[in-house]
């Protein structure tokens, strides 16, 4: 791969992978937009890296009082409040995990990868993200996350395996739905993108490690360092931004970039 396709690659995972437009989706237009060829599993295995290294250095203090408390939890122990937040991670990530695997055993994680799907979820989430932001309460900090929340931000995570509707973007919403103001809920997502991003990594690793070539490890290491970089701004663009405007600007983009795929899909 070019260095410019590296570069585009990770720039659109960084930049997407957080903010609420979906990056899965991106990642499935550009070639079919653009005529590139397909990234391939190295490449995705290590944009995912560099977004993880960035959402882990932004929350650094939640993910070490996580870290900490996981280790009391693995001696059977949720007496502190990392500890709870660990055990919280975790329950929310078995539904995405659950529901990636059937996904992937009938072999429906290929066929919604089209044009016509990503159109309308982009649409259809957006405004469902919308309706969830003006109408939510803002009564409940990410400090006062219960396990019960936890479960249902889940379970509406695992519906962001189907491409267009935004990993960010949908446990945002269900965040904002469940009264959590807009920094809260977009912190609990971040959180809940650790795990998910440790799983699905490991579920491809195995595989590029057995595959890749010196070449690819160089590619994946400039992608990883890429998406690093635009992950990280991209983070610090959105939680800065949430602190006087709502989601409404990406509710907006999410809705003209749907239409705009229907209309080429079904023309």
């Amino acid at each position: 791969m070019s260095l410019f396709h590296l570069f585009l690659v990770a720039l659109i995972q960084g930049l997407t992978e957080f903010l609420p437009i979906s990056s899965s989706g991106h990642l499935i237009l550009l070639p079919n937009l653009t005529g590139l060829d397909d990234q391939g599993q190295v490449i995705d295995v290590a944009v995912h890296v560099g977004t993880l290294g960035a959402v882990v250095l932004y929350f650094w203090r939640d993910v070490r009082e996580a870290a900490i408390g996981s280790l009391r939890l693995i001696r059977g122990k949720i007496d502190t409040r990392g500890a709870f937040l660990a055990f919280c991670l975790l329950i929310a990530t078995v539904p995405v995990i659950l529901f990636g695997l059937v996904l992937k055993l009938t072999g429906w994680d290929e066929a919604m990868r089209s044009i016509t799907v990503i159109g309308w979820t982009m649409l259809i989430f957006g405004i469902v993200l919308y309706w969830a932001d003006q109408t939510g309460a803002e009564t409940r900090e990410a400090e006062e996350w219960t396990l019960r929340h936890a479960l249902i931000m889940g379970f509406w995570q695992a519906i962001a395996l189907i491409p267009g509707t935004s990993r960010s973007g949908i446990t945002i919403t269900a965040g904002r739905y469940l009264g959590y103001g807009r920094e809260s809920a977009a912190r609990l997502a971040m959180l809940m993108s650790i795990p998910t991003i440790i799983a699905s990594g490991a579920l491809l690793g195995g595989e590029v490690v057995a595959t890749a070539d010196a070449q690819a490890a160089r590619d994946g290491a400039w992608a990883a360092l890429f998406a690093f970089l635009a992950a990280l701004a991209a983070l610090v663009f959105m939680m800065r931004l949430l602190k006087s405007v709502s989601f409404t600007p990406y509710v907006i983009y999410r809705v003209i970039l749907g239409v705009v795929l229907l209309v080429i899909a079904y023309s």
